[in-house]
């Protein structure tokens, strides 16, 4: 899998695509005014306890208050000084018993706000370095998942005695990431002692600071670039600014040198996005509708609750036989839903509604496939089999927000459902409501202030029919045309 990065920055945004053969995979913005909170560290405040949500809603100075659930609480052992998060076979303390209202509290945002949903807090601290991820209130040491099996007792071995080295300073629990496999010694010396001196900056800072205080932001876009994206498949990183260019390549020599062995300042004419039309790709994505090589196409909704991904055979009629036609087509579809999800960065419960397939050898031929290219993304998914109905059920970790929600807000004229009222529809919720007045009040006159569309069709189908009123109230209704209203908005105005 050969892996390019490409990043176009501007003072107000900068956009990351991850391409790989030649399709790009992901996509990552982030506006200058709008940047994700996840990793940040608040010195919040409790505004309220619920009891029976086992939960509590705390002030870190957002707009929002933000949700912290009891599951995410650290919980002190009587015994000793380490913590734990919450097992299901542990009992369960009630977080009335842990917080209470007015408290200061550390705490660290594990997803961004997402509609009308507040910031998701944990009391468990964890900072991310280049090699390792600290827990401070922990005594852990563990190693990746996504390292192989047959490696993991010993690079665990091989960390916990870094860990326990008097002169690395003691303390703290750490997980070895995966980019951090062929690390030396020195390299998770150097920053085990950096992730240390971190934290004690943030324990100063919270005492220190008063409550609502950031005591500590993750790194920006361009940075975790290096820390999260660049793997041992990523071939060249090219940006086309020379000042960020510069400014990310001294902190790649600092913290990430092999990374910033592959950083490219792009000089071209054409902007960097066009040598493999991402901002085609991008438009793309903002629709419903993605299709197929072979003819086919998927239908992709997104609610706030749950993403459905609907498949169609479209114009595909290539295949021997309907049968082998369907599942050529759902195999296809796999692979492309699995990179949607990616390059829309959906998250949560998502519905895939496959071509019904009467083989079973087919539906395994296809879940396998599915679940093939999800193995592939960053991003924790947990895909399940085909359920009676002939659906694929699976989840999506979400962290932020989706690229849709991101670029777009609702339409001002459907206000997001994605459909309006026929014009003729709303001249006669306007007839409706003139008679409601007119029973109720006694005006000179009745004037209709509405949109274009439907102004002309009172004055032309519908002109017997408002007549008709007219005559019936025994007061006159006039019609002024309103452009900027939208099709369903309308004003009547009694004078």
């Amino acid at each position: 899998m050969q892996q390019d990065i490409l990043i176009n920055w501007s003072p107000q945004e900068t956009r990351v695509a991850v391409v790989e053969h030649g399709a790009v995979q992901e996509l990552h913005v982030e506006r200058t005014l709008e940047r994700g909170l996840v990793g940040n560290v608040y010195l919040g405040k409790v505004a309220r306890v619920l009891p029976g949500m086992q939960s509590a809603f705390i002030d870190i100075g957002l707009e929002r208050a933000a949700f912290l659930h009891v599951a995410d609480v650290w919980q002190r052992h009587p015994e000793g000084d380490a913590g734990v998060l919450a097992r299901k076979s542990e009992p369960q303390v009630p977080i009335e018993k842990q917080v209470f209202e007015g408290q200061a509290l550390m705490v660290q945002v594990i997803k961004d706000p997402i509609g009308s949903k507040g910031a998701r807090l944990s009391t468990q601290i964890s900072v991310a370095g280049r090699l390792l991820v600290f827990l401070p209130q922990d005594e852990h040491v563990g190693v990746s998942q996504k390292i192989p099996l047959g490696e993991r007792e010993a690079l665990r071995a091989r960390l916990q005695a870094l860990v326990g080295d008097k002169a690395s300073g003691g303390g703290g629990g750490f997980i070895l990431r995966t980019n951090g496999e062929d690390a030396t010694d020195a390299e998770l010396a150097d920053d085990i002692a950096y992730l240390r001196k971190t934290w004690t900056r943030i324990k100063d800072a919270a005492l220190r600071q008063p409550p609502l205080s950031l005591l500590h932001q993750d790194l920006d876009l361009l940075q975790r670039v290096l820390r999260d994206l660049v793997g041992e498949h990523t071939q060249s990183i090219r940006i086309d600014s020379l000042e960020q260019f510069q400014r990310l390549r001294a902190f790649g020599l600092e913290f990430m040198p092999a990374a910033a062995a592959k950083l490219q300042h792009y000089r071209g004419e054409r902007p960097v996005f066009d040598l493999y039309s991402i901002d085609e790709e991008i438009a793309r994505a903002l629709g419903r509708r993605v299709d197929l090589k072979s003819g086919g196409y998927l239908i992709i909704d997104q609610t706030e609750a749950l993403t459905t991904v609907d498949v169609n055979t479209g114009g595909y009629v290539g295949a021997r036989n309907f049968d082998d036609t369907i599942f050529k087509t759902n195999l296809e579809a796999a692979g492309a839903i699995a990179r949607q999800l990616r390059l829309r960065n959906l998250g949560g419960i998502v519905i895939v509604d496959f071509i019904d397939m009467l083989r079973e050898e087919h539906q395994s031929a296809v879940l396998a496939e599915f679940r093939k290219h999800l193995a592939r993304d960053r991003v924790k998914t947990m895909a399940g089999g085909f359920s009676n109905l002939g659906l694929v059920e699976m989840t999506r970790k979400r962290t932020r927000e989706s690229l849709a929600h991101m670029l777009c807000e609702p339409c001002a004229a459907c206000q997001g459902k994605g459909s309006v009222k026929t014009a003729r529809s709303v001249c006669y919720d306007i007839l409706r409501e003139i008679l409601r007045e007119a029973r109720q009040f006694n005006p000179r006159e009745f004037r209709v202030i509405a949109s274009a569309a439907v102004v002309e069709l009172f004055l032309d189908e519908e002109s017997a029919h408002l007549a008709g009123l007219s005559d019936f109230i025994g007061k006159p209704i006039s019609l002024q045309t309103e452009a900027a209203m939208g099709q369903e908005q309308y004003d009547i105005v009694l004078l």
